[in-house]
């Protein structure tokens, strides 16, 4: 009888790259991690294919991968076709040939939300949509058990969402955007020079400082707002937040709470559900992993 099949999923970040190897129910059965070595000519490749090199030899019979990378996926899943400004020579690589291994690539975020559908906060379930709040905000959406990718692959971006025509533009160029109202990246900006993290900014706020209070009110009641508008466009079940901004525990999930019952268009008895993600700096892994298993058995 063969062996039953291995899959590894593989998340390059900016810092450090994690890989597991997991079987066919998702069970972790080995993991990984090294630094990326994003800055040094050819390093960070090398990293990755040591990382790939050390899981294939503990499991001769892995099958397929999965690897998500930031930046934009290509429509056949074979690269990332548009990384700006990091991971010098990402843009255009074709992973199944550099790691000699079938390999789907895909989002970071994407990624992110298939591993919760699989084995996290949505397990399960077929209308979510995701948010990672951290230095910036980044998003997947799934509808009806498909994964949002569209044309250039840019569907989930909700950190891009404008809501303020007249505001200052992102790092993308659209006007006040939610990814300046809530991210790491403006917390600067948004007290002053008061706090420069948002962890100061909550810890701040919950001792009762009502300068951190109310930015970081106003920040929230935006998060809030976005999520009220994309409810009416996408419909999820369940919002999944993760990021390092998550963290902030009911500092940030009650008063999003109270926004939602101000803001959202509610359909029966109860709210869509928003709840914090479970599978923690794995979560790329997971979804990059799964759709490594999909993608060669239903492309």
């Amino acid at each position: 009888m063969s062996a039953e099949p291995i899959f590894l999923g593989l998340d390059l970040g900016g810092t450090h790259v994690k890989g597991i190897a997991v079987a066919a129910d998702g069970c972790v059965l080995a993991e990984e991690s090294r630094p990326t070595g994003d800055g040094a000519d050819g390093v960070w490749r090398e990293n990755v294919r040591a990382l790939v090199a050390t899981l294939r030899g503990r499991f001769p019979e892995v099958a397929r991968a999965g690897l998500c990378a930031p930046g934009l996926a290509g429509r056949d899943e074979r690269s990332i076709v548009a990384m700006p400004g990091r991971l010098r020579g990402l843009e255009g690589l074709d992973w199944s040939v550099e790691l000699g291994l079938p390999t789907a690539v895909l989002n970071d975020a994407h990624a992110a939300l298939l591993g919760e559908v699989w084995r996290g906060a949505a397990r399960g379930q077929t209308n979510v949509l995701m948010l990672t709040l951290g230095t910036g905000v980044g998003g997947a959406a799934m509808v009806d058990g498909r994964l949002l990718r569209g044309h250039l692959g840019r569907a989930g971006h909700v950190g891009h969402l404008s809501l303020n025509p007249d505001g200052a533009r992102d790092i993308v160029g659209t006007p006040g955007s939610l990814e300046d109202a809530i991210g790491d990246c403006t917390v600067a900006a948004r007290t002053g020079g008061r706090f420069s993290t948002t962890r100061d900014l909550v810890a701040a706020a919950v001792a009762g400082d009502a300068t951190a209070r109310e930015a970081w009110t106003r920040a929230v009641r935006a998060l809030g707002a976005a999520l009220a508008g994309l409810i009416n466009v996408l419909d999820p079940k369940t919002i999944v937040v993760g990021g390092g901004i998550a963290a902030a525990g009911d500092a940030l999930f009650g008063p999003l709470r109270t926004a939602l019952d101000e803001f959202e268009w509610r359909v029966g008895a109860s709210g869509v559900a928003v709840v914090p993600a479970q599978l923690g700096a794995l979560a790329g892994a997971f979804g990059a992993a799964r759709r490594g298993q999909e993608i060669f058995q239903h492309p």
